[in-house]
């Protein structure tokens, strides 16, 4: 979600992999699917990222995409994007007819990166206080720019399944080791929280499908043992607080997959 300053039934019968086969509903549907949002859909974090929009691979929708075949594939997610560059760039870019289409939005507006990085180098008072800046702006701003976005999905795109997926709580709160102290952890996951539940409420008023990874990311967050997002990273610095290519293959894939069967 960044700007680049800071901020991855074994079938033994042949006649049942035939089944399987035919059941995939992109092949069986001749699905034309459109990938579209910020970096969390684009794939910042994971490897193999590449021009001004860092797509990778590796992302939740390539994975999809590679595992289910699709007719058509656009991949117009962006790292930086704002709801505002989804109406102005990504959605004009759409081919119409589109059959499904997911997308991760509104991280970018509530201010991810800056309330990141005033979380890592000042107060908890300072911390709290940039988060609950977020809150209210989610609160009162946030409903339209995504009204706003989703009418636009749906006019681009009248009889897609349009799949909304949420952001994970972004720390493990349990670590006693931690590049942030457990005040400012829950802090910035209380924001994303709120983020959430917003982007759900929103999404049901526009008639799309909500897709809730936070489930599938619980016990995995930085600092966790086994995380599924990175922490703090230099090199790239874009990679900090973004899926690894388990988050995108374990926490988002799955997410998307049962969304859309």
């Amino acid at each position: 979600m960044s700007r680049a300053t800071v901020l991855a039934c074994l079938v033994t019968s042949s006649v049942l992999a035939l089944t399987v086969a035919a059941a995939s509903p992109a092949q069986a549907a001749g699905v034309d699917y459109v990938a579209l949002g910020d970096s969390y859909s684009s794939g910042v974090g994971a490897p193999g990222q590449s021009g001004s929009c860092l797509r990778s691979n590796y992302s939740y929708a390539a994975q999809w995409a590679a595992k289910n075949g699709p007719a058509t594939f656009q991949f117009l997610a962006c790292s930086g994007a704002v709801t505002d560059d989804v109406l102005k760039t990504q959605v004009p870019a759409m081919a119409s007819g589109a059959d499904l289409v997911s997308i991760t939005i509104g991280g970018n507006d509530a201010g991810f990166a800056p309330t990141v990085i005033t979380c890592l180098t000042s107060s908890d008072a300072t911390c709290t206080a940039k988060v609950n800046a977020g809150k209210a702006y989610v609160a009162n701003t946030l409903p339209g720019k995504l009204d706003a976005t989703y009418n636009a999905i749906r006019a681009k795109a009248p009889g897609a399944k349009v799949v909304v997926l949420s952001y994970p709580n972004i720390f493990d709160t349990s670590a006693s080791i931690c590049e942030m102290n457990t005040t400012k952890r829950k802090a910035l996951n209380s924001g994303a929280q709120v983020l959430d539940d917003m982007i759900k409420a929103r999404a049901a008023a526009a008639g799309f499908t909500y897709a809730d990874v936070r489930d599938n990311f619980a016990g995995h967050g930085v600092c966790a043992s086994k995380p599924y997002l990175n922490g703090l990273t230099i090199i790239p610095p874009q990679n900090s607080y973004h899926p690894n290519t388990n988050g995108y293959t374990l926490g988002y894939l799955p997410a998307l997959t049962s969304a859309v069967s």
